[in-house]
Parts: C-alpha cells; structure tokens; sequence
C-alpha cells in the first residue's frame, strides 16, 4: 500500500488550498457608544449617600440591607431557581454548538469493515462459494477556502459568551426580584399591624360612644358612624392579607418551592431591611460594563456580524478533498499482506454558478439581522442609563417624602389623642373623631408604604447598576484556535 505517497498528496493539496485561504464578510469592531462622563440626577445630599467617585463591589449587594433571611433566599434562589436552571441548560447548548460549529475545521475520518460469503448458481456460473473481507478509513475535508467555517466559529464563539452574559443577566434579575418580593411581604405585614392596631382603637372608640350612648350623653348616630368607621377599617385587613399571601407565594415560587412552603420563615413580622450609609455608584461606563444584559446584547452583535461572512462564503466555490486507505482480501488471513492494500484520493470543486439570487439574498437577510442587532445594543445602553438615573432619582426624592409622611403621621397620632379627649369632656363633636381616626390610619399606612418604597428603589439602583453576579467568574470568548 502506498501510504506515505497518499498521505503527501493529502498535505499537498490541503497546503495549497489553504495558502489562498480569505476571509470574506465584515470584520466586528465593537460599536463606538457616547456616554455621559457621569449621572445628571445624582443628588449628594440624598440619603443613602451615593457617591460617583468609586464603584463599589455589587455582587453580593443584598448583604449591604443586613437582612440575614433576606440574604439566605436570594442564596436558595441562586440554586433552585427554575429560571437559573433554564439559563443553565442553555448555557451547555451554546458550548455544545460551539464545539460542532469548531469541527467544521477539521477533517472526517471514520473506520469501517466487511466481511461477506456469496456462491454463485450452477446454472450460470460454476457454483463456487466466494468470500470477501475488507477494512479501511476514510476521510473527506472540506477546505474553509474563504473563511465561512472560520466565521461560524466565530459566531458560535460569540453565541457562547452572549449566552455566558444571559446567565449572568439572570442572576441578576433573579437576585432583585428576590429582594423586591421580600420587601413587599415586609411591608405588607407592617401595613396590616397598622390596620389591625387601629381596627383596635377604633372598636374601643365605638365601645365608648356605645357608652355614652346608653347614658344619653350623645345619640345613637354617633354610634353608627364609629361602627361604620371601623367596619371600612376591617374591610381593608382582607385586601392587605390577600396581598400578603400573593407576595409570599411568588417568593416560593422564584426559589422553587411549592406556594405555602416559606409562610412559617415570613410569618413573623420583621423590619424593613435598613438602608446602607453609603453606596457608591461609579459612572455611566461602569455600568456598561457591568450590566450583563448589555454585554450580552453586544456579543449578540458580535455573533450576527460574523454570520454576514457565513452568508457571504456561501457564494463562493467550496473545495473538498477525500481519500481511503484501507485492505481487501479473498481470505481473512490474506487481509493483512501487503498486496491486500487499495487506496484512493479525490478533490472536488462545487460552484454556485446560478441561483437566481437567493444567496445574494441570503447575505442581505443576514445584514438585516446585524442591523437589528444592533438597534438592539444601542437601546440596552439606553436603558441601561434610563434605569440608573429613575432610580437615582426615585431614592433622592422618597427620603424627602418619608420626612414629610413621618411627620405628618405624628401630627395625625396627636390630633386624635386631642380630639377623642375633647370628645370625652363634649367639647366636641363625633365626627371630628373620625376625621382624625381616618388621618391616623391614613398617613401611617402611607408613612410604612413610602418606607418600603426607599427599600425598593435602592433594590432597583442596585439592579440597574450591574449586582448580582460575581465579575471574577465572567467568561471570556474563547480564541480562535480554540477547538
């Protein structure tokens, strides 16, 4: 057999192909993007202070509210989240295609064997029985002449780390939505202390006009408007309670939990998470490279580019090469003797010569794609920054509403303290009890909402700002060369 004379003809011609080797199609170059040099709602006199000087370590941001529950589901979140098990899975497909897209470089080979017995008739032939063995390998290349299976590689290279940043974007949602839920369930369950403690008072309110009534110091219409103020303060514990249990059950389901599971850890009433001193933001360009979303919208960029030159390599001649080796025999143990040995080499050349336009048109879709792509970057910057700035200002702005809410709650709890007094001496009327009643009820709930929304609005800031993934672990594209 003469191997070494099919395995030069081989390299030969690989070499010469590969010598006019081209890449056709754009190459990426990562889309220039004007930001601003820093936050035009920053306020350094708002409470968190945030400052623009430094950014800050995000990616464990919850540990930041002191809330050790807090912090214990976001870490059963990150390990059970049927979301992050998604983003898990795809991740191992875009490494999978990767791998398939980068063995296009390379040759096939595969082994096979025969063995086979026939005899032939005695009416035509001479009845003799014939065996015949044979085994070999063969190989077919199909030469990347013009780069198209250099850039599918780079796509699925792309793809890959688009996918990488996906996951990470879910991490980040999955962190947030955590917080946000547990912050409703916080506050929920403050609003209905608050409704509960003046359901309270306003049942001892109406047990006194009751009082009163009996001993003809008011009528019985003091009466009924005490129980109709209470009875519409009772109504609203239903409402607040179905919330409640709609926030809980939301939190067991982004941990993976059946509804109903986490009621025993959030059925005590616990504080609003603390907001931190301090949070530094960084600016515009931090952002960018922190917010995952964006670096997967970039990459998707990157991937769609390299897709115009798979499209654009398609209208090109392809050059294949394929050859065997291998042994045939009469005998089984002829098999292995030198004149049992065949081999065969083969190039080829397919040219698309006419299709009436159909890959021109494949290669004009495929730049649509990119320009979509594109569009699609561009606004992921956008509202990468529109996010920042709402929250920097929804957080500079409550501090100021809560001032306002706290004080107007102490001015409520006082003037019902007067006015259920006066009442009690008759300088009064009822119904300037009520009124108060109702400013107490009112502005409390509102105070423990506006509160809750600090909470949520510095969630929402960190979000915005890229926590919640860990940056250390971030996957780079892999190189060219890469297999």
């Amino acid at each position: 057999m003469n191997t070494p004379l099919l395995t030069r003809s081989l390299v030969l011609l690989a070499g010469l192909g590969l010598a006019g080797c081209v890449t056709v199609g754009p190459d990426y170059v990562p889309p220039a993007t004007d930001l601003p040099g820093g936050w035009t709602r920053l306020d350094p006199a708002a409470q968190p202070v945030t400052r623009a000087d430094a950014t800050g370590d995000l990616s464990q941001w919850w540990q930041n509210l002191n809330d050790p529950l807090l912090s214990g589901l976001i870490a059963e979140a990150q390990q059970a989240s049927p979301d992050l098990r998604s983003a898990q899975a795809k991740l191992r497909q875009a490494r999978a295609s990767r791998s398939v897209a980068a063995a296009g470089r390379y040759p096939s080979v595969t082994a096979s064997g025969r063995a086979s017995r026939s005899r032939s008739s005695e009416e035509t032939g001479s009845g003799d029985a014939r065996n015949f063995f044979s085994a070999g390998f063969d190989a077919s290349w199909e030469l990347d002449v013009f780069g198209g299976v250099r850039r599918g590689v780079e796509a699925a290279e792309a793809d890959l780390a688009s996918t990488t940043a996906s996951l990470d974007h879910t991490r980040v949602s999955l962190a947030s939505e955590v917080a946000l839920n547990y912050v409703d369930v916080r506050a929920l369950q403050t609003r209905l202390g608050i409704a509960r403690a003046n359901l309270a008072s306003q049942s001892e309110t109406l047990q006194l006009t009751d009082w009163r009534a009996q001993a003809g110091l008011v009528s019985s219409q003091d009466v009924e408007q005490a129980r109709s103020n209470r009875e519409q303060t009772r109504a609203q514990i239903p409402a607040l309670e179905t919330s409640l249990a709609a926030a809980e059950h939301t939190l067991d389901v982004l941990l993976g939990k059946s509804p109903g599971t986490l009621h025993a850890r959030l059925a005590a009433t616990g504080e609003l998470p603390t907001l931190p001193a301090q949070i530094a933001v960084g600016i515009p360009a931090d952002t960018l490279r922190q917010r995952p979303d964006v670096r997967a919208a970039e990459r998707k960029l990157a991937a769609e580019t390299a897709r115009v030159g798979v499209a654009e390599a398609a209208r090109y001649p392809s050059f294949t090469l394929s050859g065997s080796i291998g042994l045939e025999a009469l005998t089984l143990g002829a098999l292995g003797s030198s004149d049992a040995a065949t081999s065969s080499l083969l190039a080829g050349i397919t040219d698309p010569i006419f299709n009436a336009g159909r890959l021109r048109a494949q290669v004009e879709i495929q730049d649509a794609v990119r320009e979509q792509a594109q569009v699609a970057y561009e606004q992921a910057v956008l509202t990468a920054l529109q996010d920042v700035e709402n929250a920097l200002v929804a957080l500079a702005r409550n501090r100021e509403r809560v001032d306002a809410l706290a004080n107007a709650a102490e001015s409520a709890r006082n003037a019902a303290l007067m006015a259920q007094q006066r009442y009690s001496a008759g300088l009064v009327d009822f119904q300037s009890v009520l009124d108060t009643q109702r400013s107490v009820l009112s502005s409390e709930d509102s105070l423990a909402s506006a509160r809750a929304d600090g909470v949520l609005a510095l969630i929402r800031l960190y979000k915005a700002l890229g926590g919640g993934w860990p940056h250390e672990a971030e996957t780079r594209p892999v190189g060219k060369d890469t297999p």
